[in-house]
C-alpha cells in the first residue's frame, strides 16, 4: 500500500524528474491511497501545464483522459474528506511550531493519512516532507 500527496500522484502522469520510479513503484503496489482533495489538486496540475503553455491540448486531454480511465478503473483508492480529517487539519496550526511551513492543503493530505493510521507519506514537496516529520510520519520520494 502507497499513501501519497499529489506531487507524487502527478508524477505517475507528467514525464518529469521522477517519472519512471513513481510508475515502478505504483505498478508494482497492490493499492494506491491518497486523499480526495489530491483528485481535484492533479486536475489542477494538469491544466496549469496547459495554460504555462508546457502541453499542448492533446497532451492535456491524453494525460486528463488517461487519468479519468484510471480512475474508473479504480486505480486509485480516494480516502474521504470527512469532517474529522477537516476538523483536525484546522487544529493542527494551533500547535504546529512557528518555523514550520505548512499549506491548507498538503496539511490536509498529512492528517488524511494519520487519521487512516498511515504512517508513511510519498510525496515530493520538500515542505510538506518537514512538516509530516513534524507530525510524526515518515516520507518517501520515490
Amino acid at each position: 500500500m502507497i499513501f501519497c500527496d499529489t506531487s507524487t500522484l502527478a508524477k505517475f502522469y507528467i514525464e518529469e524528474p521522477g517519472f519512471l520510479a513513481v510508475r515502478r513503484a505504483f505498478e508494482s503496489s497492490q493499492q494506491i491511497q491518497a486523499s480526495e482533495l489530491a483528485r481535484v489538486e492533479l486536475m489542477s496540475v494538469l491544466h496549469r501545464r496547459l495554460r504555462e503553455k508546457k502541453w499542448t491540448e492533446a497532451q492535456f486531454l491524453s494525460a486528463t483522459n488517461q487519468f479519468t480511465r484510471d480512475d474508473l478503473a479504480g486505480c486509485w483508492k480516494w480516502l474521504p474528506l470527512a469532517p474529522a480529517v477537516t476538523e483536525a487539519a484546522a487544529q493542527t496550526f494551533a500547535t504546529l511550531p512557528a518555523n514550520i511551513f505548512l499549506r491548507a492543503s498538503d496539511c490536509i493530505h498529512l492528517v488524511t493519512a494519520l487519521h487512516h493510521k498511515i504512517d508513511t507519506i510519498h510525496t515530493h514537496d520538500r515542505h510538506q516532507a518537514a512538516a509530516a516529520t513534524t507530525l510524526g510520519l515518515k516520507t518517501i520520494a520515490l
